[in-house]
């Protein structure tokens, strides 16, 4: 063990086991966690080659295997609960996505939340076998979030009772899929419905796409890997192009929506019922975007106490890169957002589930803020955990590029949640459509319930912000409800601001879709304070829930620290508003300071607290025990360059140039 990160564990003021139950949510959950983690970690079946220093094919090869692993063992293990398996599944495949992800993930919920009782006994059980592997094919080359304009066609056909499914363009060949490249035989297939003559919209079609016994594609379909990207190499992201494939009319998803055997088609009850799945996949980013940013600051954190640079004061040891303010001010504002977006994806989990008992009972009435909260925070905490992990890298110095850090695979796999399942800023202007709205009716004098029930509150009823002297500015920039208050003030007149954009287009006669697109920038502020209002009120909601005291202390610094560092890096809008004079935001820069000292002791026992295995964590230079530079050399030395002492392109060309100059 590295005599630093010893001495760092020795200064922690509280229980880190305590602690990390509360991240996992209970002491149960994490007893639980890290059994499935060791019956992973110890069995030689998962173990695997660096990938890094793995061909394309080889990934791809090694992560079927992989997989393939998996679903034996789980059933070996009797391991169904769907929170188990995610678990088992984080720990075969830390950090990087593999090409069952959409199988599980999207194709058999897709089918729990859509299918009838009859679909449900003709596709479950063969999808839950693995006879059937599906992937879900919504994005197309062409259109991607903005699902109204997707071009695939599903025309119905009563003389067969027969749907038949084109690609009319290239811009409709289904594009990006994982799984669907190489691994699926099935696809569920998103598809404009014509029948009777009429377009009645996007429907789900459950569509085979290659032989079950041969894996060969069938008739009329084409499909294929869509080739590299910037990550997500071992995954087969996939095209396909329909040539006339007919399905049998029972392989609509008929739950809701339904086509009769005339072609009659019979509308669904509420047309947002089926964004249940999408729901749930930006629920879950919420907690991928606090795992992501947590594995980044414990990397980044556990290297800056071990590593040594520069001097202090002259003719003293190498301070470690910790005890500098500016590494601190880089990765402690971090390590606050990765708890405060843990916190979050909480929640939004227990939301959903709650939400979901109501659906399942009828009642629709939150769907819309759910959706529009999914919607939000997916891209809220997306963009800041992307630039987050970005940050720790940077705060490694040259190590941090090194893929030995774990940090360049963090990145490019965590990357893309800003662009899937809804593209951030499309987000952003869905969620303010649910705020305008929420606005006009509170003007009109409906009460709000809910999360935006603030808008409701009369005293926001101004758009000119007054002048800061002409009222007292009441906010204690050391109470974290104060700061809720205040935070919540911000989101308020954003909307208010974003919504006069709109009246003021309106007004010089602009059509609503111009006044709305000329208005996108207030609107997606808007919404992101409305964002972060809400990240910092679940943070301090959760402080109240912590009955440990020491424990409760640290969190509250924390908690301190992600709302004045909010502050400070959006105070334009405090003091435009009028909500914090110039004075305060000084006071809140010395404050940030005295907080980042506060929590310099206890930086790796916060870290530590995450609870990632070195192999879930994959990084040299994240290592529990410290030992950074004799295993950064060893792993070098595994880089497939080094298998020969003298490469052959030395003979091949650099000693036959000798000649020739």
């Amino acid at each position: 063990m590295n005599p630093d990160i010893t001495k760092e564990r020795n200064n922690a003021t509280f229980d880190v086991e305590k602690l990390t139950h509360i991240l996992d949510g209970a002491p149960e959950i994490t007893k639980r966690r890290r059994e499935i983690e060791s019956l992973v970690l110890s069995d030689p079946d998962f173990k695997e080659e660096d990938p890094n220093f793995l061909s394309r094919s080889e990934r791809y090869d090694q992560a079927v295997r992989k997989s393939a692993q998996m679903i034996l063992k789980l059933r070996e293990y009797g391991i169904a609960d769907p929170e188990e398996i995610y678990c088992y599944k984080n720990c075969v495949h830390p950090v990087r996505p593999e090409p069952l992800d959409l199988h599980l993930g999207m194709f058999l919920p897709t089918l729990l939340n859509q299918a009838t009782p009859e679909q449900m006994d003709r596709f479950f059980m063969p999808a839950w076998n693995l006879e059937i592997i599906g992937t879900y094919a919504q994005t197309e080359m062409g259109h991607g979030t903005h699902l109204r304009g997707l071009e695939t066609t599903s025309t119905y056909d009563p003389a067969t009772q027969e749907f038949v499914l084109n690609s009319p363009t290239v811009s409709s060949i289904k594009w990006w899929p994982g799984g669907l490249g190489k691994t699926s035989n099935h696809a569920i297939v998103l598809a404009q419905l014509y029948s009777q003559g009429n377009c009645r919209g996007l429907h789900a079609f459950i569509v085979p796409i290659r032989d079950m016994s041969t894996h060969v594609p069938l008739p009329g379909i084409v499909v294929g890997d869509i080739g590299p990207k910037f990550g997500f190499s071992e995954v087969d992201n996939g095209f396909l192009r329909l040539e006339n494939v007919r399905i049998p009319r029972e392989n609509m998803l008929m739950k809701y929506a339904k086509v009769e055997p005339d072609g009659t088609y019979v509308k669904p009850p509420s047309a947002k019922l089926t964004y249940g799945t999408m729901v749930f996949i930006r629920s879950m980013i919420v907690g991928k975007s606090a795992e992501a940013v947590a594995k980044s600051c414990t990397i980044a954190i556990r290297y800056s106490v071990v590593r040594h640079q520069s001097e202090l004061r002259p003719g003293e040891p190498e301070p470690q890169i910790l005890d500098y303010q500016a590494q601190q001010y880089k990765l402690f504002p971090l390590l606050a957002m990765a708890y405060a977006f843990t916190f979050v994806g909480q929640y939004m989990k227990e939301t959903y589930q709650r939400i979901s008992g109501d659906i399942s009972q009828g009642d629709f009435s939150e769907m819309p803020e759910l959706h529009a909260l999914s919607a939000g925070l997916k891209a809220f905490t997306t963009w800041a955990a992307n630039s987050a992990i970005e940050v720790c890298r940077m705060s490694c110095g040259g190590h941090g590029y090194s893929c030995s850090s774990g940090l360049p695979d963090i990145y490019v796999e965590f990357t893309p949640t800003c662009t899937y399942e809804g593209e951030n800023t499309v987000m952003m202007l869905q969620t303010a459509r649910y705020l305008v709205k929420s606005y006009r009716q509170a003007k009109d004098g409906q009460q709000l319930s809910g999360i935006v029930s603030y808008l409701s509150e009369a005293e926001h009823r101004r758009v000119q912000p007054q002048p800061v002297a002409a009222r007292p500015t009441v906010v204690d920039i050391n109470d974290l409800s104060s700061l809720v208050e205040v935070y919540k003030l911000r989101a308020a007149i954003l909307v208010e601001l974003a919504n006069k954009s709109i009246q003021q287009e309106l007004q010089q006669r602009k059509s609503q879709e111009d006044a709305w697109n000329n208005s996108a920038i207030d609107l997606v502020r808007a919404s992101d304070a409305h964002c972060h209002y809400v990240v910092v009120k679940l943070f301090t909601d959760k402080l109240g829930k912590t009955s440990d005291t020491a424990i409760h202390s640290v969190l509250s610094t924390l908690a301190l620290l992600y709302a004045l560092n909010g502050i400070k890096q959006n105070s334009g809008d405090f003091l435009q508003a009028g909500l914090l004079s110039g004075p305060q935001v000084l006071q809140i820069s010395v404050r940030i300071k005295e907080l980042l000292s506060l929590l310099r002791p206890n930086a790796v026992a916060l870290v530590d607290a995450f609870d990632f295995q070195d192999k879930r964590l994959n990084s040299v230079l994240g290592r529990y025990d410290g030992n950074v530079y004799e295993n950064l050399f060893e792993w070098a030395r595994c880089s497939p360059l080094n298998s020969t002492e003298v490469h052959e392109s030395f003979h091949k060309y650099l000693k036959p140039l000798r000649s020739k100059l």
